[in-house]
């Protein structure tokens, strides 16, 4: 365990102390202390030490340079938060690399590392409803973090680069956060690399210039707020393309050249799905929209990084769609805590049925009835362990990801519709995408509003579809 300050004299430290030590004893004789530390987590019921408490994050700014060459990253973080509570501390998520020195409010702060917690100690205790500032030096050679499926995240070296992809608890591989979903921020993330190489990152490009040095940088803002398991940063030698949806939405896509043939049927859907979603389920909730593709083998699964979806080889229509509703569905409107996930995996399945019903192809009820049958023939996906778990309950970290969020989640949805009816039903997709735009929300704030909007008792469904043991018929 380790702990610095930064600029600080030993006799500087010695005053400092003596003065915190005055003050405290002073605020103990009026009956009131300042601050007290932030929680090191908010206890998620699958990564209780995800997140940390006391403040909320409004915005980060991260200044990126990463070598491809030697993979090392050089960086600073400028969190601006604002102070739930008094703090004499906090915590911010930080897995590997080293911190070379932290201020608050332009102060040197004292910190120290344990584990994947990097807790700092302002010069003055923080108030209540305080809006502060903190700035993070650090660097090294960041590396991946395996999941509890043993899958991996983090920050992934790639055929030409890398890529920093977080869910759910992996951007803390690359940048110190509060890394929960229930914090969400805004973002202007500024990458350097050397020339010739294309630098992407969630939101809209605000601009790109060589340096003297031989590098580009690249500076990307999101305005919108996000959750930290959805940035990205990824380095390669894209090709880059531009567009616009017929509604006006930017389109930015940066794909690996050795993918460009292959990717481009699926890619060339993407503008007609951004406005196929926003007659569905409501108004595009970003600026800008694209993908990110990645060499073939760079991760096992596609992710759907806020704005830019990753994928890694050529994705086809299904997978843009699946990754694009996410802009919808588990994007603007975030699960509270990873138990949640089904609001995000269970609509962008359902939204693949619904896309093939709208487009002439196999219907929502024709899927949902494959699923009950096994029925590979009518859907391919049928045979899959849909029924293992409820999906508003899965077993553990490691099952959140699986088929029963994305399957049974679904046809969750399609019990809904068969409840309500299609006019209902409709209204509420759109009704809670629009109503929790740029929210986080839970499995009974969606049961609730659900009830709320369509007037039905739907008990039955949420004991029997969402929460039941036993598999449903």
């Amino acid at each position: 365990m380790e702990l610095r300050a930064r600029s600080r004299s030993r006799s500087r430290l010695a005053a400092s102390a003596a003065v915190a030590l005055l003050a405290l004893t002073t605020a103990c004789t009026a009956g009131t202390v300042q601050g007290r530390p932030g929680a090191s987590g908010l206890r998620d019921p699958y990564f209780p030490k995800a997140g940390n408490g006391g403040y909320q994050v409004e915005h980060y700014a991260l200044d990126l340079d990463y070598d491809p060459g030697d993979g090392q990253l050089n960086a600073t973080a400028v969190i601006t938060a604002r102070a739930e509570q008094g703090l004499s501390s906090f915590n911010l998520d930080l897995s590997g690399l080293d911190v070379e020195g932290v201020t608050v409010q332009g102060s040197g702060a004292r910190y120290n590392r344990s584990g994947r917690e990097l807790t700092v100690r302002p010069a003055e205790d923080l108030k209540k409803g305080e809006v502060f500032r903190t700035e993070i030096d650090y660097g090294g050679k960041p590396k991946p973090i395996t999941d509890p499926d043993r899958s991996k995240e983090g920050w992934i070296t790639t055929a030409d680069g890398a890529v920093g992809v977080g869910e759910p608890i992996g951007s803390m591989a690359w940048f110190p956060g509060n890394h929960h979903p229930s914090d969400k921020a805004t973002y202007d993330i500024t990458l350097s690399v050397p020339r010739g190489y294309e630098a992407v990152s969630n939101g809209e490009l605000r601009s790109r210039a060589d340096t003297a040095d031989g590098r580009t940088e690249f500076v990307w803002h999101s305005p919108e707020p996000m959750a930290s398991y959805l940035a990205t940063a990824a380095v390669g030698k894209f090709k880059v393309t531009t567009g616009r949806t017929g509604s006006g939405v930017a389109v930015y896509e940066a794909v690996a050249p050795g993918e460009a043939a292959a990717s481009a049927p699926g890619l060339a859907k993407l503008p007609e799905i951004v406005e196929w979603g926003t007659g569905r389920f409501g108004p595009y909730p970003f600026g800008t929209a694209g993908a990110i593709v990645l060499p073939t083998g760079s991760l096992a699964y596609a992710l759907e990084t806020q704005t830019k979806p990753v994928f890694s080889g050529a994705p086809d229509e299904e997978l843009v769609l699946h990754e694009v509703v996410h802009q919808w569905f588990g994007n603007s409107v975030s699960p509270k805590s990873w138990k949640d996930m089904w609001l995000n995996e269970g609509f962008a399945t359902y939204a693949e049925w619904l896309w093939s019903e709208d487009h002439g192809g196999t219907t929502a009820q024709q899927s949902f009835d494959a699923f009950l049958a096994g029925d590979t023939a009518v859907d391919a996906d049928a045979g899959e362990d849909w029924d293992a778990f409820p999906p508003a309950s899965p077993p553990g970290p490691a099952d959140i990801s699986e088929d029963p969020v994305y399957y049974r989640g679904a046809m969750v949805l399609q019990r809904i519709r068969q409840e309500v009816g299609d006019e209902k039903f409709f209204a509420l997709l759109r009704g809670w995408a629009t109503d929790h735009r740029h929210g986080n929300a839970s499995t009974a704030d969606f049961t609730a509003y659900a009830e709320q909007k369509t007037g039905h008792d739907l008990k039955k469904v949420w004991d029997v579809w969402l929460y039941g043991e036993d598999r449903p018929s």
